[in-house]
């Protein structure tokens, strides 16, 4: 997978009302529907970190999608860098950090 041109990986730090609105959830869900490989958590901080791996159409529809969140959430600001290793296995939900 690393040497996959196909593949993408972007760390994502969502701002805004992302957490008590299901956010995780639904990032966890959304993304295993699009095939991805990742991870989610919330932040002491009151945001929403994760990591999206997979083919580029799918982190970037992803990403796109985590624009709008749940119906709950209002989003102010999708920040996304570039991550030069890949995630693989099951998306999965990661403890608040």
């Amino acid at each position: 997978m690393p040497d996959d041109p196909a593949v993408h990986s972007v760390r994502v730090l969502v701002t805004g009302r992302v957490q008590g609105v299901w956010f995780r959830g639904w990032t966890a869900e959304t993304a295993r529907s699009l095939g991805l490989s990742g991870w989610v958590r919330n932040r002491r901080d009151g945001n929403v970190e994760a990591i999206f791996s997979g083919e580029t159409a799918a982190v970037a529809e992803m990403l796109r999608r985590c624009g709008r969140g749940p119906a709950s959430a209002r989003v102010s600001n999708v920040e996304v860098v570039e991550v030069s290793a890949p995630v693989s296995g099951e998306f999965e939900v990661r403890p608040t950090a």
